[in-house]
């Protein structure tokens, strides 16, 4: 079953975490030196990062010690927003820096990617005896029950012929000792989009035709052997170079970091990074929120049969590129992250933002053609704690400010927990329809999602509201999330308590949303952004 790891601190997560913290002090430190001199520094303090993350001679979690280094020098490769390494020809660490090192690099497809070597070729449903379980019992209860005589016994223990099973699973079913145990691919198991195959060694393999980067599968390999590739070194390069950076961050912040809200506090630490402010994107959800408030009320059911909110770029994406005829009932609001940005570009026009959320899929929603995104950089949560590590900050320790965040309202906050969405719009229809019926279904994680999808095309939802999210608990489940569901989604809630405005129509900047609307932007849902899809979003 997947999400078992989430919340686990292991030893892949000190890992993965340290390699984000290494990267970032590796670009801090190149701050203070000019551009040749500290491109220098960076290359060498690279190719000797795998020796220091992985020390001695002698293997700790794999057969040899060269391999573990090999496969954090990939980790490195992707922290730096670089590609995997080309094993046909010889090539370094630092091969592509120069490119790397310009604030306006963007990702190269693919974003999610597989270590192929790191990967554990896992079965992949497949049902195997556990001999030690089976009893080898009078009734053969698998046997009998097998449509394809797939099961024999033999030294008085079930034995399973691959070649004729059909992997029905009727005979683990049936087994009164549980003796029979089916096999899944951890990250396969936890794809919503079933894209993830073999390839012709048994590796994992990405369809990038499906893939929507919701990033499951890379918190839920426990070999460490797929991961997404990662702006930090930009972001940072920004910072040195004297640029305003600015940071929006997204509603699921709470908590992650290791304190409570601690808005003040976060505040001086993101300062202390570099970053000359820090906005919610709460902020943000509240316009959302009031843009598909008006657009349920004026398209459904007259012009649309059911609307899906818009917010979580993999389900919408799902829906759209699965249910193409149906693509059009996808809410056309800009996202949070789109508005928050543009609302702090009112004030900053030429401001660097960077968007600080859970979630691997805003990565590849900054980068859509059609939106013309007004974010540069997206950084989870784990690589903004990287960049904090780096600088030797814990901001639960800080004096802060006093004060919180102002303006967004609770519904806006309330965003990252499942069913919070659907909530906030409710909430705005009703602030103004009091009496107004409004029908609502969510679904989380993308296989259900598509359940939803389908009975709602079947016309079981006419009428309804439809809330998507990706991630099952929601946005604090993203894949770039430092803290336990149910202990975010707690916290977040908690939170939102503490807004003075309790619905998103309170929020003073929704006055603003036809000035932050764009021709370009379109009405019925923007292009299809998937992993194959080309990144080449141009920016200012």
């Amino acid at each position: 079953m997947s999400g078992t790891m989430r919340g686990v601190y292991t030893n892949l997560t000190e890992i993965r975490r340290r390699v984000f913290a290494e990267v970032a002090k590796i670009a801090y430190d190149a701050g203070g030196e000019n551009a040749e001199e500290g491109l220098d520094s960076v290359a060498r303090n690279l190719s000797n990062l795998p020796y220091e993350i992985i020390p001695g001679d002698v293997a700790t979690y794999r057969e040899s010690v060269f391999l573990e280094r090999a496969i954090v020098q990939e980790r490195i490769r992707l922290a730096m927003g670089l590609p995997l390494q080309d094993l046909d020809r010889p090539e370094s660490v630092t091969e592509g820096l120069k490119k790397a090192a310009v604030p306006e690099t963007y990702y190269e497809a693919p974003l999610v990617n597989v270590i192929k070597f790191a990967c554990n070729a896992c079965e992949d449903n497949v049902y195997r005896v556990m001999p030690s379980a089976c009893q080898g019992c009078l009734a053969h209860p698998c046997r009998e029950i097998c449509p394809k005589g797939a099961i024999t016994f033999k030294d008085k223990k079930a034995f399973i012929d691959h070649e004729k099973c059909i992997k029905c699973g009727r005979c683990a079913n049936v087994c009164p000792y549980q003796a029979i145990h089916h096999h899944v691919r951890p990250c396969a198991d936890a794809c919503g989009m079933h894209a993830i195959g073999s390839d012709a060694h048994g590796r994992a393999e990405i369809n990038y035709e499906k893939c929507v980067s919701c990033g499951q599968c890379l918190v839920n390999c426990p070999f460490g052997a797929i991961a997404d590739k990662s702006q930090i070194f930009q972001t940072i390069m920004a910072i040195n170079s004297g640029e305003e950076v600015i940071a929006e961050v997204a509603p699921a912040f709470v908590g992650q970091f290791g304190g409570k809200d601690n808005v003040d506090k976060l505040r001086e630490a993101f300062k202390e990074l570099g970053f000359a402010g820090m906005e919610e994107v709460a902020l943000g959800a509240d316009l959302c929120t009031v843009e598909e408030a008006e657009d349920f009320l004026e398209e459904v059911p007259e012009k649309i049969p059911f609307m899906g909110t818009s917010c979580c770029p993999a389900w919408s994406v799902m829906a759209k590129k699965e249910f193409p005829d149906h693509a059009g009932c996808v809410s056309m609001a800009l996202t949070p992250m789109t508005l928050a940005a543009r609302l702090i570009r009112k004030q900053h026009p030429n401001a660097k933002i960077v968007f600080v959320g859970p979630c691997s899929a805003k990565k590849l929603e900054a980068m859509r053609r059609s939106v013309k995104s007004e974010v540069d950089f997206v950084l989870t949560f784990e690589e903004m704690a990287g960049m904090m590590r780096a600088k030797g900050i814990d901001y639960t320790s800080l004096a802060g400010e006093g004060g919180d965040f102002d303006g967004a309202s609770a519904d806006g906050r309330g965003f990252a927990v499942a069913g919070g969405v659907a909530n906030a719009v409710v909430n705005a229809i009703h602030s103004r329809y009091p009496d107004r019926e409004v029908n609502v279904v969510n679904a989380e994680g993308l296989d259900e999602c598509r359940k939803m999808m389908k009975a709602a095309v079947k016309g079981k939802y006419n009428g309804y509201l439809l809330e998507g999210m990706a991630c099952p608990g929601g946005c604090v489940a993203g894949a770039g999330t430092l803290q336990a569901v149910a202990k975010t989604a707690g916290a977040v809630k908690m939170y939102a308590k503490k807004s003075e405005r309790k619905n998103a129509t309170e929020n003073a900047y929704c006055d603003l949303i036809p000035e932050l609307e764009r021709p370009e932007d379109g009405k019925h849902g923007d292009e299809l952004v998937a992993e194959s899809d080309e990144a080449t979003v141009p920016k200012k």
